[in-house]
């Protein structure tokens, strides 16, 4: 399993820095103050995430090609359905009341992004080491994009 960390820029930014187990700068996570949307730059190479249209699968691109999807499969549920590689995953908050995702492969929790406290936003990653770390980078942005709307609505 690989191990992130992930830290916000400041105090009031949804931009994040992952880091591994060493403290070495490994990506950032930048989501835009408009819409759904935001880029990864990751070991140097910037890729795009986006939703296609209100309601459409989340994306996450390079030069035009799509490298995973994911689909919201319900408005009201925090969860996602990742689609990498012809496999589906499940990423979904582990619970009603707390901010942690859990990443689930069928039944079986292969993975999880756990914020280090109530009242930050530093947290942990651990996903699948078979997935390259866009592929992680994009799972963690689907998970700030609902931290940010769970603060937006006053429910986070």
């Amino acid at each position: 399993m690989s191990v992130l960390t992930l830290s916000p820029h400041n105090w009031f930014s949804w931009n994040f820095s992952l880091f591994d187990g060493e403290e070495r700068p490994l990506a950032e996570v930048n989501l835009s103050s408009w819409r759904e949307r935001g880029t990864l730059m990751v070991e140097g190479v910037e890729y795009d995430v986006y939703r296609e249209s209100p309601l459409g699968d989340f994306l996450l691109q390079r030069s035009g090609s799509v490298l995973a999807r994911a689909e919201k499969p319900s408005m009201f549920l925090r969860s996602f359905i990742i689609k990498y590689q012809q496999k589906s995953y499940t990423l979904r908050a582990e619970s009603a009341f707390r901010r942690a995702f859990v990443l689930l492969d069928g039944e079986h929790e292969i993975g999880s992004i756990v914020p280090k406290g109530v009242f930050t936003r530093n947290s942990v990653a651990t996903l699948p080491d078979e997935w390259p770390l866009p592929i992680q980078s994009f799972a963690i942005w689907l998970t700030i994009v609902h931290w940010r709307r769970d603060a937006s609505s006053g429910s986070g």
